[in-house]
């Protein structure tokens, strides 16, 4: 097995990724591009089967990776998928020694996320007309949207099914389920969009359809989520992940239990639930300079 082409072990560590640890479809994706990237940097350098790959080749390659002027949480995010890959390589006795174990994993400072005021929140959230059916099922996902803190894959992806009475089960990451509460303004619109004419039939498993009875496509959500936000007058840049980030923030500012934010937003690791203190308190700093006498 010591002349395994990369591409063969490439092939092998995405189908365990696939089968065994379950990742969603986008970080596979972003895995199999991470290690194109890594295949034509080292075909370059004459590096064609897997236990050719040494210590000093992986090094090189994130050196050529930042004098490209890469984002250093994308060199971050490829120096994890190869570490995963040669880990996963060494670990069913495909090569004989991980070349990577070395390689830091670092990603520096993260960014604070783009995130909306409560304002602006209010704003986007009414601009949908609920005298449409197009409008009143835009305005419930944009109220559960806001209300949960959802993927815009999980919102999409909704079954009827995962309705409870105030509460969703939201089948996420790895193919996990969590429950998410929502409130009263969200069962509202959820209430209204279901009595309307338009909803979907009992035929029809999926709670936001297309006229054409599927479920809406990411893309089309962004673009309708964009195009209320420039009705409703939000500057800047609106996707469905800074409604997430405005959600997990305002919930946070009004004093929720970050294990518990981390619960519903299906985290599994804390640490990507404490970015949103960073959010908080900045905030907190700004008002801090802008109201007190001595700020």
């Amino acid at each position: 097995m010591t002349g395994l082409p990369l591409d063969d072990a490439v092939e092998h560590w995405l189908n365990w990724c696939r089968g065994e640890r379950a990742l969603a479809a986008h970080t596979l994706d972003a895995y199999a591009r991470d290690a194109a990237e890594l295949r034509r940097f080292l075909a370059a350098r004459g590096v064609r089967t897997a236990e050719a790959v040494t210590a000093a080749d992986l090094s090189a390659w994130l050196v050529d990776q930042a004098d490209r002027g890469l984002k250093p949480a994308t060199i971050a995010r490829r120096t994890t998928a190869a570490r995963q890959l040669f880990r996963f390589l060494a670990r069913e006795g495909l090569i004989d020694a991980d070349p990577s174990a070395l390689l830091s994993a670092s990603r520096g400072p993260r960014p604070l996320p783009h995130t909306l005021s409560e304002a602006e929140v209010e704003a986007l959230l009414a601009a949908p007309d609920p005298a449409t059916p197009t409008g009143l099922r835009d305005r419930a996902m944009l109220e559960l949207l806001y209300a949960t803190g959802l993927r815009v894959s999980e919102l999409v992806g909704l079954r009827r099914s995962a309705l409870r009475d105030g509460w969703l089960l939201v089948r996420g990451k790895g193919d996990k389920e969590r429950i998410v509460p929502y409130g009263d303004r969200a069962a509202t619109a959820l209430r209204d969009w279901l009595a309307s004419e338009a909803a979907p039939g009992p035929d029809n498993p999926w709670l936001f359809p297309t006229r054409r009875g599927r479920p809406m496509s990411r893309q089309n959500f962004w673009k309708r989520l964009r195009a209320y936000a420039r009705a409703a007058g939000v500057r800047g840049r609106v996707s469905p992940h800074v409604i997430r980030h405005a959600f997990a923030t305002h919930l946070l500012a009004h004093g929720a239990d970050l294990r518990a934010l981390q619960a519903m937003l299906g985290h599994a690791d804390l640490s990507s639930t404490e970015i949103y203190t960073h959010v908080a308190r900045a905030r907190l700093q700004r008002m801090h300079a802008a109201y007190h006498p001595r700020g």
